[in-house]
């Protein structure tokens, strides 16, 4: 595995934005999707804790500040694009908003 730094990612492809997939680290489900600028991205690299940009505040939140369902990151990892990443996280509680553990919990089907 080949290391890069923050600088190496292409913040620039999506308006400053980049998408993160997030993965629980023991059983690599995947919990949710979400998006980080420069600054969530700093800062989760700085605590240990996932720091999203939060589209739908405008802002920069850490993972659980309202739920108490924070997320440990455990380590991070850059497509090979440097325009997507995952964090692995050790998640304290459910991932979706809505009490599942993943955001992605609907099966779509023909109808």
């Amino acid at each position: 595995m080949k290391d890069i730094g923050i600088g190496d990612l292409d913040f620039d492809k999506n308006s400053g934005l980049i998408p993160v997939v997030v993965q629980d680290f023991e059983s690599r489900e995947v919990l949710t999707l979400a998006y980080v600028n420069r600054e969530a991205l700093d800062l989760t690299i700085q605590t240990g804790l996932a720091y999203f940009y939060r589209r739908s505040h405008g802002k920069v939140m850490m993972k659980g500040v309202t739920s108490g369902n924070i997320q440990r990151v455990v380590s991070i990892l850059a497509d090979c694009d440097v325009d997507a990443i995952i964090y692995l996280v050790h998640p304290s509680g459910p991932a979706c908003h809505k009490g599942e553990v993943s955001c992605f919990h609907f099966s779509i089907s023909n109808s």
